[in-house]
């Protein structure tokens, strides 16, 4: 192989491989935020094997994002539960428009070192959620804070966990884009 074509070859080589990683980035980011709880990440789980004496405030945030026509707020501002305890908070949509709106959640844990010990069992923010008009609803998220969180050298200090919702509209699953279709041809 002459230099000319090996020098060709390397540089395709360079170039296919920082692609492939740029490509990566994005899904190993995200797995290596809900592995480690990194940028207030949370995991999802099944329940803690043990419940422990210790309490920890759960404090709940909600928001729109800008243009997001429907009131979000959670039922309750704060709980406190033991470590490990199963909780189930709720969190309120409403819809005061006169048209179909389809929403999503994205959340936060704060602060960034219990993020991987605040883990949801089940969440209302796991799928899309779609509102009639005028339509109001009650939607769970059951959760626990791992009691591994007592043995973290920076979070076993951390007394209070605040968990965010902003919702943010989405276009409408083609289902029911569909189905306000066929409602407006008659």
């Amino acid at each position: 192989m002459n230099p000319n074509t090996r020098v060709a070859v390397s540089a395709l080589a360079v170039v296919a491989f920082m692609g492939s990683m740029a490509w990566a980035a994005i899904p190993f980011y995200s797995w290596f935020c809900r592995v480690t709880g990194y940028g207030g990440a949370t995991v999802e789980g099944q329940g803690a094997s043990e419940v422990l004496d210790r309490t920890m405030a759960i404090r709940f945030d909600a928001s729109t994002e800008p243009g997001m026509p429907w009131e979000f707020k959670p039922v309750e501002r704060q709980t406190e539960i033991r470590i490990g305890e199963t909780g189930l908070a709720f969190y309120e949509a409403y819809n005061p428009t006169d048209r179909v709106v389809a929403g999503q959640a994205s959340y936060n844990v704060a602060p960034y070192e219990a993020g991987g010990y605040f883990t949801k069992i089940d969440c209302f923010c796991f799928t899309e959620q779609v509102l009639q008009p005028g339509e109001r609803v009650m939607m769970p998220v059951t959760y626990y804070v791992d009691p591994e969180i007592v043995k973290d050298r920076d979070a076993k200090f951390v007394k209070h966990i605040t968990l965010s919702y902003t919702f943010y509209e989405i276009p409408l699953p083609e289902k029911q884009a569909a189905l306000d279709g066929d409602l407006t041809d008659q």
